[in-house]
């Protein structure tokens, strides 16, 4: 599996950098089916498009929502180049995403543990498996930067 989340952190990577380019938050996600394949992809726009849900992971999601013609994401994994939100992840848990893998945590507003682990909570109705790790030091070097140029 690491290799196989390596590839798919990659391709998240890659859509972070668009985020960049756009003047938005790098964050890019990537929804991929149980086969293997991407069929959802996103990049923060929140600004670009007017829309504080526009999350990478909020557009990669509805992406493949539309692919799939349900917004059931079963068998799914989320791969996000940073930790989800308390918004992103209860997206995620309605959807049914059965992992997700991020690869910088966030200590401000992360909920898969960094800030707050939303995934625990009592209430919750479904719990997708969390896991860390590949491309955290790109990601972060990612954000690092990003916020280093605008201050």
């Amino acid at each position: 599996m690491p290799s196989r989340d390596r590839h798919y952190m990659t391709e998240a990577l890659a859509l972070a950098r668009l985020s960049i380019e756009a003047g938005e938050v790098p964050v890019g996600a990537v929804v991929v089916d149980a086969d293997g394949t991407i069929i959802g992809r996103g990049h923060n726009r929140p600004i670009t498009l007017h829309d504080p849900s526009a999350h990478a992971e909020v557009l990669a999601m509805r992406e493949a929502g539309r692919r799939l013609g349900n917004y059931r994401l079963d068998d799914c994994t989320l791969y996000v180049t940073l930790e989800p939100c308390p918004m992103c992840l209860a997206t995620a848990a309605h959807a049914r995403v059965a992992r997700i893998v991020y690869a910088a945590p966030d200590p401000r507003a992360g909920a898969c543990g960094s800030a707050i682990d939303l995934n625990r909570a009592d209430w919750h109705h479904f719990r997708p498996v969390i896991d860390t790790g590949p491309c955290e030091a790109e990601a972060a070097e990612l954000l690092t930067e990003f916020f280093r140029d605008r201050r």
